[in-house]
């Protein structure tokens, strides 16, 4: 079987849609969670949509009254990432959220209490359901497996990550010239290179 090509132009998950019974409950309960209101448009009696967006997220999610004939609350396999997924507990626990303890997974897939013993990306979480029973899993991931970060879309959180990102993008050069034995005066390109394939988890350039 041929494996097709990765697609020419981008393909971004924009929206996804989830079925709720009461529109102005579902606004309450996601509006308290501090997701950020996009869009609230309705046209007569029969059809009103909103837009809620998660802190952080290119992704969002609608409901409303004519929008889906899906059953409501029959959302479910709704994955929102955090980095520190008792920070997110707490926050949740905050907004009122009746949300689990955070649990890990054994190698059977059952359920263990407490994060991942080892901590690692991927293997911690916690859950909830919105008021119509939409189920929602919080996972920690603190670092992407290879392959996992779009290198076009790379992005630095902050003026802290991108300083620290350029100072290991200068040693890195550094070592870089020495092996050549030149000044390399396309440093610009190498630093951009380096520092995108570091987030990517992609080989580094020599």
């Amino acid at each position: 079987m041929s494996i097709p090509q990765s697609p020419r132009i981008d393909m971004a998950l924009e929206v996804v849609v989830i079925p709720v019974s009461d529109v102005d409950r579902a606004v309450r309960f996601y509006g308290g969670l501090g997701w950020r209101l996009d869009a609230d448009i309705a046209n007569g009696n029969d059809f009103r949509l909103l837009q809620f967006t998660p802190p952080g997220s290119a992704c969002s999610i609608q409901f409303g009254k004519g929008v889906t004939t899906a059953t409501p609350g029959s959302g479910g396999g709704l994955y929102l990432v955090v980095p520190n997924i008792q920070a997110a507990l707490k926050e949740l626990r905050d907004c009122g959220v009746d949300v689990s303890e955070v649990f890990h997974r054994s190698p059977t897939r059952a359920k263990l209490a407490g994060p991942d013993p080892q901590r690692r990306s991927y293997a911690s979480f916690v859950s909830f359901s919105d008021p119509d029973g939409n189920a929602w899993l919080v996972q920690e991931v603190t670092t992407r497996l290879p392959g996992r970060t779009d290198m076009e879309a790379t992005t630095f959180k902050s003026a802290t990550a991108l300083s620290a990102a350029l100072r290991r993008a200068e040693a890195a050069h550094g070592v870089h010239e020495k092996r050549t034995g030149q000044k390399d005066a396309n440093w610009p390109d190498w630093y951009a290179q380096y520092m995108i394939s570091e987030q990517a988890k992609a080989p580094l350039p020599l």
